[in-house]
């Protein structure tokens, strides 16, 4: 019997927006095409989201050259909106994002279940850059 912990990481910015705004550019399909890559030469051309207990979400993410690519999913478990979101991937980890309002700021904290096959540092480095694209992307949008 296996009984492996789940080493977890935690990733975090500040956003200068509105929590009402950060949420909606964090949830909308049309939105997270524009920010999640971890770097200029990735890309999400297209996402699915259905915010909800229960609901699902997909996102293509893929190198612009063509050379990979892989759909990144999961079940939401908990959703309040404005505040949390938790969800687990399709290969069972865990995820929890908070959404913390301080007037026109917004801090966001996601911990995440780390997985066994890159290592943890850059697993983190990745998440922490996808981050970085939002508050960019927030910060900008109209």
């Amino acid at each position: 019997m296996e009984t492996a912990t789940k080493t977890k990481v935690t990733v975090e910015t500040t956003v200068k927006a509105p929590v009402e705004k950060v949420w909606k550019l964090w949830s909308t399909p049309e939105d997270i095409t524009q920010w999640n890559s971890p770097s200029p030469d990735w890309h999400t051309p297209w996402a699915k989201n259905d915010l909800r207990v229960g609901g699902a979400f997909t996102a293509r993410m893929e190198a612009k050259d063509g050379s990979m690519g892989f759909e990144f999913g999961g079940i939401y478990d908990a959703v309040e909106t404005n505040k949390l979101i938790e969800y687990t991937m399709g290969d069972g980890r865990k995820v929890e994002v908070i959404f913390t309002s301080n007037g026109d700021e917004t801090g966001i904290v996601e911990t995440f279940d780390a997985e066994n096959i890159h290592p943890v540092d850059f697993q983190k480095a990745g998440w922490q850059a996808i981050m970085d694209n939002f508050k960019k992307y927030a910060e900008t949008a109209a």
